[in-house]
């Protein structure tokens, strides 16, 4: 990954590399999302740990970081004898594509306040220099 802005907006990017860009996902969290998207139905942890070749608990980590940027949901299902179990299914790409946005459209904002911050900073103390030298 790029380290500066500008290297960033040079570099050839994929819809995939959202994921590592705007939420910091690392590349088994994205095989994990791939997992649940091209499954017909929702899956468990080990199911997921299966079909990307990993331990259960590596697996698990990578559904925990998922559920927490919201790329996906988890579900219960109850057995009829008692107790239940949890499957993982993608949140509607519509739903993910606008929290991007949003969040886009907040990173901007707070970038936005932070260009007029340094400009009213410098600008101020380059003005009393002027000042100052005359």
């Amino acid at each position: 990954m790029a380290n500066s802005m500008a290297e960033q907006l040079q570099q050839d990017m994929q819809c995939e590399g959202l994921l590592e860009c705007i939420h910091g996902l690392k590349q088994l969290d994205k095989e994990c999302f791939q997992a649940l998207v091209q499954s017909d139905d929702p899956l468990t942890i080990d199911e997921v740990a299966e079909k990307v070749d990993r331990e259960r608990s590596t697996a698990y980590r990578a559904i925990q970081r998922l559920l927490q940027s919201g790329f996906i949901q988890k579900e219960q299902i109850n057995y009829e004898q008692g107790g239940y179990y949890h499957v993982y299914r993608p949140t509607d790409p519509e739903q993910i594509a606008n929290d991007m946005q949003r969040m886009l459209n907040d990173w901007y904002a707070k970038m936005g306040q932070l260009i007029q911050e340094f400009e009213d900073k410098y600008d101020q103390n380059i003005e009393r220099q002027l000042q100052a030298n005359s």
